[in-house]
């Protein structure tokens, strides 16, 4: 039987299809979410004959109503997820496009705690994603525009139509653009990690989400996180990975 997990997020869905039988992965993609979620959802599902679908993330009650299956939360996902492909791991910290989660787990990959920023777009991708905007720099590209600044510069605003107004204000005062990237970057980095910091001081921490792909945030959370920074070769995957996973473990669970 094919256990699937679908992940809808703000800006992307995936899914992942584990074989029950050998456990390996059969099926992993992404789509955007667009502004018709469960149209991309099911062209996600398209020709996958699964036996059971578990959905997460912000969209996961869409799912369950239009697909049947069952539902887990985002942090429920992203810890089995996690430690599945880095047993070694005792906390999380996922940037995701809306959100952002820092999860602690004990030595058997329980959760123990967990902040989870998600009433503003502050510090996540959707902010990252505007910032890139004003800068007329792909979102795809932003990180390295950004590593080519040098820090020095501060951004004190979270709020994005404040960091906005920051980020203008100092380009009028001569301000270089990639130092200023480089500044909204380091940021969104010290509002995550101390998030992080307070649920959790163990390392190595796993950095999943949408964000983890951008290599100026990559390589600011590695200069704060001593304990060493692990990161999965496809970071916003976790959380569907983790809900294929949750189906696997409840297999002789049925389903409602």
């Amino acid at each position: 039987m094919v256990i699937t997990g679908i992940d809808i997020g703000s800006r992307t869905i995936k899914i992942v299809s584990i074989d029950s039988v050998d456990r390996k992965i059969a099926v992993s993609r992404r789509v955007e979410t667009t502004f018709n979620p469960l149209d991309q959802a099911r062209k996600l599902l398209n020709g996958i004959k699964t036996g059971r679908l578990i959905a997460t993330g912000y969209g996961r009650k869409l799912a369950q109503e239009n697909f049947g299956g069952e539902s887990i939360t985002e942090i429920q996902a992203h810890a089995l997820g996690a430690r599945h492909v880095f047993s070694e791991c005792h906390a999380i910290l996922d940037i995701g496009g809306q959100d952002t989660k820092a999860i602690s787990l004990d030595s058997r990959g329980k959760v123990q705690k967990f902040e989870m920023n998600d009433r503003c777009a502050a510090g996540t991708g959707k902010f990252l994603e505007f910032m890139a905007t004003s800068f007329q720099v792909p979102i795809e590209q932003f990180g390295v525009f950004a590593l080519a600044g040098v820090e020095g510069l501060k951004i004190n605003s979270m709020c994005t139509v404040f960091a906005e107004a920051e980020a203008t204000s100092l380009m009028a005062r001569g301000g270089r653009p990639e130092d200023i990237a480089f500044a909204l970057h380091l940021s969104v980095v010290k509002r995550s990690i101390s998030m992080l910091r307070r649920i959790s001081t163990a390392g190595p921490i796993v950095f999943s989400g949408g964000v983890a792909r951008n290599p100026c945030i990559v390589e600011l959370v590695r200069r704060e996180m001593i304990g060493g920074v692990l990161i999965p070769d496809e970071p916003d995957m976790i959380g569907a990975l983790g809900a294929a996973l949750y189906g696997i473990k409840n297999q002789e669970i049925p389903q409602h």
